[in-house]
């Protein structure tokens, strides 16, 4: 007779899977129009540049590219990497960052350093979905900042700090994931300034900021004074260079990186180097800044497309917002409207969406549903909203 095998830890078993995940999968038919996925548009990757950055790395360094590196990451990258940051306004040195498997590690790495179980977590509401299941992984309390179309609310901030005293705040200022919104500077002050009264680190995650095609770029709360010494600043090569790649970064104090050096070392050793080597090349030789514009232009003109499409689409009483860059729209259906059930009909459709419900840790909205514009082109963006129409309708 067998023996039954022990039971899987509590966190595996309690925290669901990714529903954006799921829809993905259920959309993979090529003749699905699909605004679910936040991809960024495959054929605007700088593919021969990066191939070639590749290449010359292989040829010229085979030896240090495919050895075991430092957990830190590759020092060019990191030069890289500090001087785009310095350039766009906030002086950073290599040895202030940390190279990751993306941000989504970079979170992790935090959550495992920063979080005890039962540490409360306060978020945006609503918030990134794959941030809710790493926080729920490390056994935190997440709870809701309230929040408007500006973004979080300030004063609502500072009375959840004071009443349930949270370990962290995680934001997404600049284009968030899922509505698109962007904070305010006079909000980013408010944030900076609660956190330095009352004790709080803040996790600045900003995987969008370089794809503004419209408006003036806002300060990062890290670049608050109030703030530098209690800020942790996350951004990714994904939506800028590819996300195959798998590069991310997080800038921290000098304590709180080194935590993350640590569980790195546990969790990875480190990320790979003919990767990072690679990044590193393709930076030094490209114009990265003259590729984004041209992705900038698409996706703009992308977005326009969708705006453009939305009010034949969506039903009467429909509402929606008007990001100035990223990658998604926020809207939300009339009341009485559930995006999850109307979800099945889309897909029928050939078309879909991603229901905005799983990205709320308190009560969902279950008319909200997000559109990513990025990944069709505008012909394809309004036979998608043809179709959408006639599910909705």
């Amino acid at each position: 007779m067998r023996a039954a095998l022990p039971d899987l830890a509590a966190r595996a078993a309690s925290v669901a899977g990714s529903p954006v995940r799921d829809i993905l999968a259920l959309t993979a038919r090529p003749e699905v129009i699909s605004f679910a996925g936040g991809l960024p548009a495959a054929e605007l990757f700088d593919a021969e540049a990066i191939r070639a950055a590749f290449d010359r790395v292989l040829a010229e360094s085979p030896r240090e590219a495919l050895q075991y590196s430092t957990t830190e990451g590759d020092p060019g990258l990191r030069a890289a990497t500090a001087a785009r940051l310095t350039a766009r306004g906030l002086p950073t040195g290599p040895d202030e960052l940390l190279v990751t498997g993306g941000s989504q590690q970079a979170l992790t790495l935090l959550a495992t350093a920063l979080l005890e179980p039962g540490d409360v977590v306060l978020v945006e509401n609503p918030t990134y979905l794959a941030a809710l299941q790493c926080f729920s992984f490390a056994g935190a309390r997440v709870v809701s900042v309230p929040s408007d179309e500006d973004g979080l609310d300030p004063a609502a901030l500072d009375a959840l700090v004071e009443r349930e005293r949270p370990k962290l705040l995680y934001t997404i200022p600049t284009f968030q994931n899922p509505t698109g919104r962007t904070l305010p500077a006079e909000r980013r002050r408010a944030v900076a300034e609660i956190a330095e009264r009352r004790g709080l680190w803040i996790v600045e995650d900003d995987p969008y900021g370089e794809l503004r095609f419209a408006g003036e770029p806002v300060p990062w709360i890290a670049s608050h004074p109030e703030a530098a010494d209690r800020t942790v600043l996350l951004g990714s090569y994904s939506k800028i260079m590819a996300p195959g790649l798998r590069l991310g970064w997080l800038r921290a104090p000098g304590a709180l990186r080194r935590a993350c050096v640590i569980a790195k070392q546990a969790a990875d050793l480190h990320t790979p180097t003919v990767t990072q080597m690679a990044a590193a090349r393709y930076l030094a030789d490209t114009d990265l800044d003259a590729h984004l514009a041209r992705v900038r232009d698409a996706y703009g003109e992308r977005r326009d497309a969708l705006l453009a499409g939305l009010g034949d689409a969506l039903p009467e009483g429909s509402r929606w917002n008007r990001p100035e860059g990223g990658m998604f729209v926020w809207a939300a259906l009339p009341d009485g409207y559930d995006a999850t059930e109307r979800l099945r009909v889309a897909v029928e459709h050939d078309v879909a969406y991603v229901p905005g419900a799983p990205f709320f840790a308190a009560a969902p909205d279950p008319a909200a549903m997000r559109l990513s514009f990025v990944t069709h082109t505008p012909d394809e963006i309004a036979e998608g909203l043809r179709r959408l129409a006639k599910a909705l309708r």
